[in-house]
């Protein structure tokens, strides 16, 4: 069982679209790809992208139409889909989407952004805490965690092209940055660092001031697995030649063909 699973915030599903997000994903040919940022609602969706060929498609969708959302396009059929972490967490943003297979849970999440004010900072901070809380709970169970999406935070010096004059933006603030040390503290490990020790490696760069002509970047889209099924682990990959949105793809390749 050798999959491939990409992630990609696409800043906009319908726009993508419009850039050949159909014919990339044909090309691409991920078992499972997780996208965030969709800004759409499935009433809002043409057929051809909810049904591409080959794929299932399933839909966090938030209640303000055109904000946030979630999708899953898999070609495996999960054996349950679940929007939110769990009764207790009501996800009216459309920010998760978790889906169970037979060996493994893997949870799509648009983190939220914390600059545009205190009160969104501290949702991020309360949505990071009902992340850790429900992934634990999932981690108690005989199955591979993988988590991915957009967290929206710079984890080190190495994730950020310009880590001081950003120390005190949201995004790279040190309360945040010890979330991410929390989280591979319970036993997540970030996969494209586990592969590659240098910096110089971004998923985000700002389009106002052509950022990435210049390579001026965050990494700020990660692929995180549970550290005790890392030997299945076979490669983490960041496509950075890919244009259509703000963020770029980013995968990883897992085998568990023998994993019991």
């Amino acid at each position: 069982m050798c999959l491939k699973l990409i992630s990609w915030n696409v800043n906009g599903i319908r726009a993508v679209e419009k850039k050949g997000f159909i014919d990339w994903v044909a090309k691409a040919d991920p078992d499972i790809l997780c996208v965030q940022e969709t800004k759409a609602n499935k009433d809002q969706l043409s057929d051809n992208l909810l049904n591409i060929a080959g794929y299932k498609s399933y839909w966090g969708e938030a209640e303000k139409k055109g904000y946030s959302g979630t999708a899953v396009f898999s070609k495996i059929k999960p054996i349950n889909i679940f929007y939110g972490f769990g009764k207790n967490f009501i996800d009216s943003e459309g920010r998760v989407v978790v889906s169970e297979f037979e060996k493994f849970f893997l949870l799509n999440i648009y983190f939220p952004n914390g600059q545009r004010s205190k009160e969104r900072l501290d949702f991020k901070y309360s949505f990071y805490d009902s992340f850790l809380k429900y992934t634990k709970k999932l981690m108690a169970k005989n199955k591979v965690v993988i988590v991915c999406g957009d967290v929206n935070t710079a984890h080190t010096e190495l994730d950020i092209a310009r880590p001081k004059e950003n120390e005190n933006r949201s995004g790279f603030l040190r309360e945040e940055r010890a979330w991410l040390d929390k989280f591979e503290r319970s036993g997540l490990v970030d996969t494209f660092r586990y592969f590659e020790p240098d910096g110089g490696h971004y998923t985000w760069w700002d389009y106002k001031t052509r950022a990435r002509e210049r390579n001026i970047g965050w990494r700020i889209d990660y692929f995180y697995i549970t550290k005790k099924h890392l030997p299945f682990l076979n490669s983490a990959f960041i496509l950075d030649n890919i244009m259509g949105s703000d963020h770029c793809p980013i995968g990883i390749e897992i085998n568990l063909k023998n994993f019991k």
